[in-house]
């Protein structure tokens, strides 16, 4: 490394750490953006639900002005007077609504990742902004707290009960991705075959990349399933915390912390609240107090099969990935504590 690279990583470095001075500026510049981005959609009528075709759900701009306009409010109050209990309070009322705005975001990352578009441009850039603000203002909350070290712990497991969970995650997946396979190879379950299945998706707009994996008997979701069991163990084992020796370069360094935990954290506040409340209305569709619709399957009775295999495995998945992700951030925190960073 030359002197050059040294002393800008020392600039880097020095610039990072003082992330509690800037985040808060950084937040209050993010909500202005947002709630100029919602006054647009508001004004012209542009939709930010999926479903939303008539003018009524271009209201929801006016909502994410309302977000923006308070979380410009409260950061521009710590820029200028500090971080207070009180704003500290409102910074992650401000996070948690801008989490549920976020909502079904990794649904849209899928959908690219495969290759197809997303059904509302305008609705996928929201989500995308209101993740970027829920990460600004859960920073910006958290910039009083005392500033870490830089001595790092030694890589280790999960506890056996973090461990157990994901054992269950993983177990969760095993009929969902069974039931996938065995579309994908052309076999026929609850009622409907493979054929009938890649018909439906191909009806459905499904890209070139997931139609040929199909063709060649792999689901694309099953093969995301496995990614997720893998991020999943990453978590909780001491390997998820080092780079491998088939990362060659990187081989022996240490895996940044917002590597696994960025797609951790997308997949949990996704898939645990669209598990439980998918499971929570499955309950009252088997109990007859409402009426599942049986889509492109042949009874309802078969798509009351498929939505519980699927439900069950994304709450118990998602569930698992919040703990792991809490075990891994809790694991992975710098050992030694400096002074508090002063306002």
């Amino acid at each position: 490394m030359t002197s050059d690279e040294r002393t800008m990583k020392a600039l880097w470095s020095a610039w990072w750490q003082r992330w509690p001075r800037w985040v808060a500026g950084a937040t209050a510049l993010w909500a202005v953006l947002y709630a100029c981005f919602g006054l647009a959609c508001a004004l012209s009528g542009t939709s930010l639900l999926y479903h939303g075709t008539d003018s009524g759900a271009s209201g929801l701009g006016w909502v994410v002005v309302a977000v923006g306009a308070l979380a410009a409010l409260v950061s521009g109050a710590v820029v200028l007077h500090g971080l207070r209990p009180a704003l500290r309070v409102l910074l992650w009322v401000v996070c948690a609504l801008a989490g549920i705005t976020a909502f079904s975001l990794l649904m849209d990352v899928i959908t690219l990742m495969l290759g197809q578009g997303v059904d509302s441009g305008a609705s996928a850039a929201n989500k995308a902004l209101a993740a970027v603000g829920a990460v600004l203002l859960a920073a910006t909350a958290r910039s009083g707290r005392p500033a870490a070290g830089t001595s790092l712990r030694t890589p280790s497991a999960a506890p056996r009960r973090v461990r157990l969970a994901a054992w269950a995650g993983t177990l969760a997946f095993v009929p969902y991705a069974a039931m996938k396979l065995v579309w994908a190879s052309g076999g026929t379950f609850a009622g409907i075959t493979g054929e009938e299945m890649l018909a439906v998706s191909e009806r459905n707009g499904a890209s070139e990349i997931f139609l040929t994996l199909e063709s060649w008997g792999l689901d694309p979701t099953a093969l995301l399933a496995v990614l997720g069991v893998f991020l999943l163990w990453g978590l909780v084992r001491p390997w998820g915390q080092v780079f491998p020796r088939w990362t060659m370069f990187l081989r022996g360094r240490r895996v940044p912390r917002w590597l696994p935990l960025t797609p951790a954290l997308l997949g949990a506040a996704t898939l645990a609240p669209y598990g439980v409340v998918g499971v929570g209305y499955l309950v009252l569709a088997t109990g007859g107090v409402v009426t599942l619709r049986r889509g492109d399957f042949h009874s309802s009775g078969d798509a009351l099969l498929v939505g519980w295999i699927g439900m069950v495995a994304f709450a118990i998945y998602g569930i698992a990935l919040v703990i792991a992700a809490r075990s891994y951030w809790l694991r992975t925190r710098p050992a030694c504590q400096m002074t508090a960073v002063t306002e």
